[in-house]
């Protein structure tokens, strides 16, 4: 069974335009799955379409010895039976970054077969953006894929509980929501992890997308020679998701140039591991200076690169991550911020949409929420507010579980 990912209600509404369809995001976050999902959509509807994996290298060597040679292929294939325009054939491509000169094919194909609809999967957005060339601006609607949201993390699990509307939930529900959402932090949303029942082998699996994709593509991307000093910065940035980024305190502890380390943060946040996150002012001389937090996308693999195994409780920054993955599925990845003052005020998340902001609080349990730095922040800024937990008595409406942010 191929689940419904909710991007694709965004990615749909571009399939009958002429644009190139760009899927791109880690490994193993379920780009191919979503491909598939498509040439099924796309099958429902009578549609022709034709996938390829370019992790077949064979595929590789036609396209890139030039758009004639793919043309050919397919007329051999029984994909194009005419050249008349109105032929419309849907094109699955995974894995485009492995081509040459990607730029180039995408090109030739969108201007000069106008028949053929594309639609593309990477996962690294470094690579494609390195391959990717200007030729491109104007012909590509981009769609970033992310494990799991907590709604779909749902649906995998197939206890599709709505949380959506406005009706209230009763007290057993939000007691299922939370079990679920627990297991949600304490593993993550990579779909074969969700999928997976025993702890054991969820461990497994993530050591191997750890060993055989993160290490495997960062290696291949930034050339590494020193394996064990880049693993260490991987373990050590794993301990400190939703901490100030100390790039010089990370160079000492892991024996690397400054440079080198910054030069591996960007790599790490353009492969999706990581995102640093900037802080939000307005007054840069009372507040902090421009130091990001680094978070990771995926609560699992952070526990898996810190802890070598997946925990059985919560830990403070583990339930931050999570929440952190789930407000980026939401509101985007360039809309989250966090905020501190030069005298140590501090808001986990500032969600900024258009001219909007809110500022999130989070905490494992309701209790310990002290509401000095958002009384602060809202009296300078009028912000809406929310502080969210799984555990403690919720006393009033800013009292939000992760699910209702």
């Amino acid at each position: 069974m191929i689940f419904p990912r909710k991007i694709f209600n965004e990615i749909e509404k571009c399939l009958f335009t002429e644009d190139i369809i760009v899927l791109h995001g880690a490994r193993q976050v379920g780009k191919t799955y979503i491909l598939y999902y498509i040439e099924n959509f796309l099958k429902d509807k009578k549609q022709k379409t034709y996938y390829i994996d370019l992790e077949d290298s064979r595929f590789v060597d036609i396209i890139d010895t030039g758009v004639d040679e793919f043309i050919k292929h397919l007329s051999e294939a029984g994909i194009l039976q005419s050249k008349s325009q109105k032929d419309k054939v849907f094109i699955l491509i995974d894995e485009i970054q492995y081509l040459e000169n990607p730029s180039s094919f995408l090109k030739l194909v969108a201007d000069h077969h106008k028949n053929i609809k594309l639609v593309v999967s990477g996962s690294s957005s470094f690579a494609i953006k390195s391959k990717f060339k200007d030729s491109l601006v104007g012909r590509t609607v981009n769609f970033e894929i992310f494990p799991l949201s907590f709604t779909e993390f749902l649906l995998f699990k197939k206890q599709p509980i709505d949380f959506s509307s406005q009706k209230k939930l009763t007290n057993k529900t939000i007691d299922e929501l939370k079990k679920w959402f627990e297991e949600f932090t304490l593993y993550g949303g990579y779909p074969k992890i969700v999928l997976t029942k025993d702890v054991e082998l969820k461990e497994k699996y993530l050591q191997q997308i750890i060993d055989t994709y993160i290490r495997k593509d960062i290696k291949d991307l930034a050339d590494i020679r020193e394996i064990d000093k880049f693993n260490k910065l991987l373990e050590v940035l794993a301990s400190q998701s939703g901490n100030l980024v100390e790039v010089l305190e990370l160079a000492n502890t892991c024996k690397l140039s400054r440079q080198t380390v910054e030069n591996y943060l960007f790599i790490l946040e353009n492969t999706y591991i990581i995102k640093l996150v900037r802080p939000y002012y307005r007054n840069i001389r009372s507040e902090l200076s421009k130091t990001a937090k680094v978070f990771f996308y995926d609560s699992g693999l952070m526990q898996m690169l810190w802890l070598k195994q997946l925990q059985k409780e919560i830990i403070g920054n583990v339930f931050e991550t999570s929440v952190f993955a789930e407000l980026v599925k939401r509101y985007g990845k360039e809309n989250i911020l966090y905020w501190r003052t030069a005298d140590g005020k501090e808001i986990d998340f500032i969600i900024r949409i258009k001219n909007d902001l809110k500022a999130i609080e989070v905490k494992l349990n309701f209790e310990r929420f002290d509401d000095t730095a958002i009384k602060y922040f809202r009296d300078k800024y009028e912000s809406a507010y929310a502080v969210t937990a799984l555990e403690g008595d919720m006393k009033n409406k800013y009292y939000q579980y992760p699910w209702e942010m």
